[in-house]
């Protein structure tokens, strides 16, 4: 694999993976449009978690008073840390759930159309903006109920539909309950943190069962870059993100995903 392709792979995972303007449909098009051979294991192992570890450096308040909530959780103790704790531990099956369902029963393959990825993106990208229009901003996470966090953890197992996004889907769902922008996107954000480690367990599984040819020739060299750069990347992206959007809302997301959306059909169309 080359550097250029390595740099955009981990680029386009760092930039797009906690924007709702999903990321799993800007790392298969490429591979599709260029016809890039598969990354292997080891790539998507070092992604995986140079992602994660940049939503742990952000939110590491956020995460430290998750592990005290768990503890607490494990006394018997209900207070602001352990609901928080409580109410992602609600919201992370249903997508972990199906993701294996659809992993075992070989429609992850599937569903990873071009022609899903555009609809996906062009009607996810709409509902995203009409939520945040119509959507009262007056609840924060403190304000979240276990039968909330369920139907959060419920929008979230639809974003395993490529081109849905996981962070655009969770956000509108949020923002339909009422949450406001930033606490929408934080609460996103937090539920993606065991989601993203499961998905790099489970590729770090894969990697020490993979045989050297499914490696795709990539060293570890090539995984620290990538790690490095997906690191850097989504610590900017979530930085810039959570300070801008109380301000700008979701439609500059909507107009991207419309263009990219019908761009997709016009190249599917051609092609």
């Amino acid at each position: 694999m080359s550097w250029l392709h390595l740099t955009l792979l981990a680029l386009i995972q760092g930039l797009t993976e906690f924007l709702p303007v999903s990321s799993s449909a800007h790392l298969i098009l490429p591979a599709k449009i260029f016809g890039w051979q598969d990354q292997g294991p080891l790539i998507d192992v070092m992604a995986h978690f140079g992602s994660l570890f940049a939503v742990i450096a952000y939110f590491r308040k956020d995460v430290g008073a998750i592990f005290i909530g768990l503890l607490d959780l494990i006394k018997g103790k209900l207070n602001v840390n352990s609901t928080l704790a409580l109410n992602l531990i609600i919201a992370t099956p249903p997508a972990l759930l199906l993701g294996a369902a659809l992993r075992f029963s070989g429609w992850d393959e599937l569903i990873r159309s071009p022609f899903i990825i555009a609809c996906t993106t062009i009607v996810f990208g709409i509902l995203l903006w009409l939520s945040d229009i119509w959507g009262k901003q007056t609840r924060t996470t403190e304000d979240l109920t276990w039968r909330g966090a369920f139907g959060l953890g419920l929008a979230q197992a639809i974003a395993l539909i490529p081109g849905t996004s996981r962070s655009g889907i969770t956000m509108t769902a949020a923002r339909s309950m009422g949450f406001t922008r930033t606490e929408a996107a934080r609460f996103s954000m937090l539920m993606s943190l065991p989601i993203i480690g499961v998905g790099g367990l489970f590729a770090l599984y894969s990697l020490s069962s993979a045989e050297p040819a499914e490696l795709a020739g990539a060293s570890l060299a090539d995984g620290l870059w990538v790690a490095f750069l997906s690191f850097i990347a989504a610590f900017a992206c979530i930085s810039v993100f959570m300070k801008w959007i109380s301000r700008i809302g979701m439609l500059p997301f909507m107009l991207y995903r419309l263009a990219l959306g019908g761009a997709l059909l016009a190249w599917i169309m051609l092609t």
